[in-house]
């Protein structure tokens, strides 16, 4: 049974892996067997994460790309098949978020996170779903977010762009699940990583930060989650143990979307 986990032989692309949620990932992808290839938006973000990789003794491939632009992506796509082989695996991890009041923002900012979080996805699988077709298999694993549920202020357009990535996600399965080609999505619920070190430090009378208390009366783990939580879903959603899984979001949470908040105290 264990052998359905195995990613064995297995090309897999993780765009935007340098760091954080992606680089988890894709270390976990590579601990089950998997060749690792990532991208990023400049070169100095890829040498960073190629010498994160190589630090842990992983031998990725990395690549600087724009996932924006659709001419970039088909060249990427194509570079990997000759330097590695065939995207067995690809998980849309590339994202960006703007927090600002919606009636502040600018259209600019607005369509950037849109561009960012849903329409890169979309290019991105639809440079690899033609090489998963001709092999009749494949996984795509979309990370998408608890907004893809839920409202919350000033992220507008996050919440807009993540609700139709959990979108885009079934239509993807209901297009190509009769190739064998699976598209799952991966909601992480809130992780410690670097960016959100400053949600979580003590104030200066060593209080907890409000916004880390209010994360955690709403998560029933009373914690943050960790990067390494969501390796385990992503490595179940990649191999074959998922083969009859199709079109839906794993939510990484702690159970949050489970949880309507701890009663006040009378």
């Amino acid at each position: 049974m264990i052998r359905k986990f195995s990613l064995e032989g297995k090309t897999a692309l993780v765009t935007g892996a340098s760091c954080g949620i992606g680089f988890a990932i894709a270390k976990g992808l590579s601990l089950a067997g998997a060749r690792i290839t990532f991208n990023d938006i400049s070169a100095e973000l890829v040498d960073t994460g190629l010498a994160a990789y190589e630090a842990a003794g992983i031998s990725a491939k990395g690549y600087v790309c724009d996932v924006t632009d659709e001419a970039a992506v088909k060249a990427m796509v194509a570079c990997i098949e000759k330097d590695a082989g065939p995207i067995d695996i690809l998980v849309n991890n590339a994202g960006i978020i703007k927090r600002e009041p919606m009636h502040e923002m600018d259209e600019q900012d607005f369509r950037k996170v849109i561009e960012v979080n849903l329409i890169a996805p979309f290019m991105v699988a639809k440079a690899v779903l033609p090489g998963m077709m001709a092999r009749n298999g494949g996984k795509i694993i979309n990370i998408c977010s608890m907004m893809s549920e839920l409202g919350r202020e000033t992220v507008s357009a996050y919440a807009a762009a993540k609700g139709g990535l959990k979108m885009l996600t079934r239509s993807i399965c209901a297009e190509y699940g009769g190739r064998n080609i699976q598209c799952n999505g991966l909601g992480p619920g809130y992780i410690a990583t670097p960016q959100t070190a400053p949600l979580r430090e003590k104030r200066p009378d060593g209080s907890p930060h409000p916004f880390d208390s209010f994360i955690l009366s709403k998560t029933p783990a009373n914690r943050w989650g960790e990067p390494e939580d969501l390796v385990g879903p992503a490595i179940f959603l990649a191999s074959e143990a998922s083969d009859f899984v199709n079109g839906h979001i794993l939510y990484a949470d702690g159970g949050i979307l489970a949880y309507i908040g701890r009663q006040p105290q009378a």
